[in-house]
């Protein structure tokens, strides 16, 4: 770093996104991305936008919300977009955590929690999983402060019941709770519809996944009005255009094409359950996932060789070095096709090492 870099960042530790290699082409399924090009409507709407390139865009994205605000059953000004859901989780960080209103989140989850709490300079909590890699609703209701759930979970893909959202929420309706909700597609269940009851809810998803437009950075955030209001008032004091012309009509294209939403999720959904079942025949153990990816582990070989060897072999996958789940790799779910060629690779290593 530089001798003019603030004192107050010197120890923060950056987020460390997935591998994006150009040295050579790999079948990606580590970064959770969708094996599915985004919709036609979406690519025309925003190949039409880019003649307007010259202008800003909307700060408040008027079609597009009206468009989610549909499809959600939720009033316009119960909505935020942003520059990919990272960017309205860091809002949140900053808009509901302070030194009385630490941040609580689960010690195994997504890498970024840690992240915006440092660099935001927020106390925070973390509450371990339990054995199974379950989160415990009742240690969460024991804590004071802001919670940050990922539902389904990431790297786990355990989902949490809305039964249980409702259980924490209730358990101190003084406090915000915040569902990450980038993986919901996918099996889990939405929590979208509780802000009608809960006003401390706050629920964010992202077109990155499910709808096939993590290059475009398209994000939002739902909950009651004053917790929308929340949000604007930071998303207007650093960046009122965060989203982009193109991201925006293809945005709208997407929501107008549901039905292939719909139908590539179906498809992943489909292919995870393939996947997985051959991988437990191979001995394999893994989490009940709900997302687009499964976190798998096998006895005789480390989740960082298992890594090591498929990147060799031209398929990238996850490994994570914390020790708890350093055991385990990440595997997106892509096509089938895909999926068989996995299954190829890891026979072959198996095969080495009986």
């Amino acid at each position: 770093m530089s001798r003019f870099f603030s004192e107050k960042y010197s120890n923060l530790v950056p987020y460390t996104p997935g591998e994006q290699p150009k040295e050579r082409k790999y079948i990606k399924l580590n970064t959770n991305e969708s094996p599915f090009p985004p919709s036609e409507i979406a690519l025309k709407m925003a190949a039409e936008a880019s003649k307007r390139l010259m202008l800003y865009p909307d700060p408040d994205c008027k079609e597009l919300t009206a468009a989610l605000a549909d499809l959600l059953d939720v009033s316009t000004d119960e909505i935020v977009w942003t520059n990919g859901s990272d960017d309205v989780l860091n809002f949140a960080f900053m808009a509901f955590c302070d030194d009385e209103h630490p941040a609580i989140f689960p010690d195994i989850t997504y890498g970024f929690y840690s992240v915006f709490a440092e660099a935001n300079r927020i106390p925070y909590r973390v509450i371990p999983l339990k054995e199974d890699f379950s989160i415990s609703i009742e240690d969460f209701k024991r804590q004071k402060g802001t919670v940050f759930i990922a539902n389904p979970n990431a790297p786990t893909g355990i989902a949490l019941t809305l039964e249980q959202i409702e259980d924490l929420l209730l358990s101190d309706p003084n406090r915000v709770v915040v569902i990450d909700e980038a993986y919901v597609d996918f099996g889990g269940e939405s929590c979208v519809p509780l802000i009608k009851k809960y006003d401390n809810l706050l629920v964010t998803q992202t077109f990155s996944k499910s709808r096939s437009m993590a290059g475009a950075r398209l994000g939002f955030a739902v909950g009651s009005k004053d917790l929308i209001s929340d949000i604007h008032t930071l998303r207007y004091a650093t960046n009122p255009y965060n989203i982009n012309t193109m991201t925006m009509a293809a945005g709208i294209g997407v929501l107008r094409d549901e039905d292939y939403t719909r139908t590539n999720c179906a498809k992943i959904i489909e292919n995870r359950a393939y996947i997985s079942s051959e991988l437990k025949k191979l001995g394999f153990e893994m989490t009940d996932s709900k997302a687009n990816f499964i976190f798998v582990r096998h006895p005789a070989i480390h989740g960082e060789k298992l890594y090591l060897f498929l990147k060799e072999n031209g398929i990238l996958v996850r490994h994570f070095s914390k020790a708890r789940i350093s055991e385990y790799c990440r595997i997106t779910i892509g096509s089938r096709e895909e999926m068989d060629e996995l299954l190829k690779k890891i026979q072959i290593i198996l095969e080495e090492l009986v």
